[in-house]
Parts: structure tokens; C-alpha cells; sequence
């Protein structure tokens, strides 16, 4: 059995309407939830095939970092796609840097966490103080390399270049991409 603590906004997600959300995850994942809903704690506890019960506990972290059930079901879908979850807070030395970091990610109208996802074909989702991603590992990783890129203070335009140079390489593995300055 594992426990995982999501916030209190996302419990009534996680469970659904009647309860709905709560049995489609324990089905789909072959667990059994049980859910304390004054501290945000859920117990995953696997009652089926083991393998695919050890993705239980990263469907019901996904959705407390803000993924909507469906998207956090899409990890059992294939065994590579999987869950990153990137601690923004890490990085910044104070609240104002945190919201400073926070609005380079989301971009101006989400248009920065918009071309993540478009361009890496992961699912990008930013909550609290952290930046959660679901995807293939290439996908997983081109998305953390960009985020490090906006932590570090580089230019959005250098990580939308940098995004589009990965998302071809993932589209056409056989050809390799180089990069001229100049």
C-alpha cells in the first residue's frame, strides 16, 4: 500500500460526481482508494495485477497536481508514458522569484505552457509550485530541458527554437538536427 497527499481543491476531483471518477481509476488500475478527505491523503493499495497497480498512486499524484482524470488515466495506457513532476519552488530564492519563474512557464495567455505541450507532445500542467508532465520519456524530456532553459533566465524565443528543433527529431528519428550559429 502507498499513500499519496494531494491538495483539498483536488479531492472532489479525484473522487467525482458520486463517486464516478474514484471507481473509474480503482477499475482501470486494478486498486482500491481510500480517501481522507480532511488532510488530502489517499491510500493506493493494489488489489489486481501488480504491474499495472504500481502506476495507481502517479494517477492520483497527476490529478492533485492538476491533470484532469483523463489525462492521468493516459498512464496506463502504455507502460513508457509517465509522470515528472518539477518543483518550480526549488529554484527561486523567494515568493517574487517564484512568480516571476511561474509566469515565464505559463507565458503570456499560457502560451508558453500551450507550445510545451504542442511541441513535445507531452501533457503539461502547472499547479502550485511545481510543473507536472505526462508523456513518453523523450517527451518528458525535452519539456524538463525547456523548463530548465526558463529557469535560467533564457529567452522564449530560444525555447521555442529549441522545442521545435526536439519535436522534428521526435517526429523523424532517422535525421539528425544541427544547430549553426552565427
Amino acid at each position: 500500500m502507498q499513500h499519496v497527499t494531494i491538495p483539498q481543491d483536488r479531492i472532489g476531483v479525484l473522487i467525482g460526481e458520486g463517486g464516478e471518477t474514484m471507481r473509474e481509476i480503482e477499475s482501470a488500475a486494478e486498486v482500491r482508494l481510500d480517501i481522507d478527505s480532511e488532510t488530502g491523503s489517499v491510500a493506493v493499495e493494489t488489489v489486481g495485477d501488480p504491474v499495472i497497480g504500481l502506476k495507481g498512486p502517479d494517477v492520483v499524484k497527476a490529478i492533485g497536481r492538476g491533470f484532469a482524470p483523463d489525462q492521468a488515466l493516459e498512464l496506463l495506457a502504455d507502460d513508457l508514458v509517465m509522470l515528472d513532476v518539477i518543483d518550480v519552488e526549488a529554484a527561486a530564492r523567494n515568493d517574487r522569484d517564484l512568480r516571476r519563474i511561474k509566469g515565464r512557464l505559463i507565458g503570456e495567455d499560457g502560451r508558453t505552457r500551450e507550445l510545451m505541450e504542442d511541441l513535445s507532445g507531452a501533457n503539461v500542467r502547472i499547479y502550485g509550485s511545481t510543473l507536472s508532465v505526462i508523456g513518453e520519456p523523450e517527451q518528458v524530456d525535452a519539456v524538463r530541458e525547456a523548463t530548465q532553459m526558463l529557469i535560467d533566465g533564457a529567452p522564449h524565443g530560444s525555447v521555442y527554437a529549441f522545442l521545435e528543433r526536439r519535436h522534428n527529431e521526435m517526429a523523424d528519428p532517422g535525421i539528425e538536427y544541427h544547430q549553426f550559429t552565427g
